[in-house]
């Protein structure tokens, strides 16, 4: 049976099926995900966010909080206890592994850019090591349940939770940051 055009996409892994090729990509020529590791990452939970495909997903937390849909962290039983505390803070840093996008890509063409950029000067989930950072305000904590009530995400439904900080305004905020319009060249061009 001859398979379609469609139905070949969805034979792919799913970050083929969403990521494809643009004009000015480079791949890596090994996968980072067929290397060998040097450190043992764990997940210690998972995020429930109402974006259940890469199409509907916001590109970044301030689209995300214009949606006015807020969403959760399930934190795993061994895990709880570490969340006591965190109360405190009114963000949490979450660190999550963005498990669908591609990690052999080194130089990427975003589809709102003009030209393509090292992967390290963008925010793509595309990346060697897939790890998301995302500042989300607290709205609650059920240390007993794992239950962390966020105002907002920006990755899918069921995105794995590898690590939750507090957001400390006094050494994480650098109100004077700044960054050079694209048109900055590197040093040695």
């Amino acid at each position: 049976m001859k398979m379609s055009l469609a139905d070949k996409k969805m034979a792919l892994p799913y970050h083929e099926q969403t990521f494809g090729p643009r004009e000015g990509e480079v791949p890596l020529a090994e996968d980072p995900a067929a290397m060998a590791g040097d450190g043992h990452v764990v997940f210690i939970g998972k995020i429930r966010s109402p974006w259940r495909t890469r199409e509907e997903c916001p590109k970044n937390m301030a689209a995300a909080r214009s949606t006015g849909q807020a969403a959760r962290v399930e934190i795993d039983a061994p895990f709880r206890p570490g969340l006591e505390g965190l109360d405190r803070a009114s963000h949490v840093v979450i660190l999550s592994w963005l498990h669908h996008g591609p990690r052999n890509l080194i130089v990427q063409k975003p589809r709102h850019a003009a030209a393509a950029s090292g992967v390290f000067a963008l925010r793509s989930p595309a990346r060697p090591n897939p790890v998301g950072l995302h500042i989300a305000r607290l709205l609650s904590i059920d240390v007993a349940t794992g239950v962390i009530e966020i105002d907002a995400i920006d990755v899918l439904d069921a995105t794995p939770v590898i690590d939750l900080k507090p957001y400390l305004p006094s050494i994480d905020a650098f109100p004077g940051a700044t960054r050079a319009e694209a048109t900055r060249r590197s040093a040695g061009e």
